[in-house]
């Protein structure tokens, strides 16, 4: 059984998805740990709810994000971790935990990039005018947003609204993500 750490800064809608297919089988491993800098998030809920590990910390209470990702490190190889999975994590991993999970981490990011990186992606495609949207699962190397990507989804929206493109991206977003990590665990 391969083993998945997951990092979530907020609700945990992709957690949820990646913790029931875990569950039910549709992905062959567990989820061992639940990373969140965000103390009051709703995904710790979650995670508590399957009674999945968390290690809550805020990079604040460390001497450096060195010493922060450090700690994570550390946890990491305690628990074997085999892919680390970003879900909605708002911080940039830097080249401590790059180094120690290289090609080992992935990101969900709601557009088609390499198009709108950062973390206002839709609403700077909402304000383009873009009409084809999109999802991609991608490596996290040490560029924002420009890891090799692994899958992409698109999606066809005329209007202007970020929240109903978020909306529709949430769906496409669970079940992409899902199949991404079932292919990537049985060909690994």
């Amino acid at each position: 059984m391969k083993n998945i750490a997951i990092f979530a800064s907020g609700s945990g809608s992709n957690f949820e998805a990646i913790a029931q297919a875990c569950t039910n089988g549709t992905i062959p491993a567990q989820i061992v740990l639940l990373v969140c800098d965000q103390p009051g998030a709703y995904v710790i809920e979650r995670a508590k709810k399957y009674h999945i590990r968390c290690l809550i910390a805020s990079p604040k209470e460390y001497p450096s994000k060195t010493d922060f990702e450090q700690e994570i490190v550390r946890e990491l190889n305690q628990l074997n971790v085999n892919l680390i999975c970003l879900a909605g994590y708002m911080r940039i991993v830097s080249n401590t935990l790059l180094t120690a999970y290289s090609g080992r981490i992935i990101n969900i990011h709601p557009s088609l990039l390499p198009a709108f990186k950062g973390a206002h992606a839709v609403e700077d495609a909402v304000a383009y005018g873009v009409k084809v949207y999109g999802i991609t699962i991608h490596y996290v190397d040490e560029t924002l947003d420009g890891g090799k990507i692994i899958a992409q989804e698109a999606f066809a929206y005329d209007g202007n609204d970020p929240a109903e493109v978020h909306k529709i991206g949430q769906k496409i977003e669970h079940q992409l993500y899902v199949q991404t990590i079932r292919e990537l665990l049985i060909r690994n």
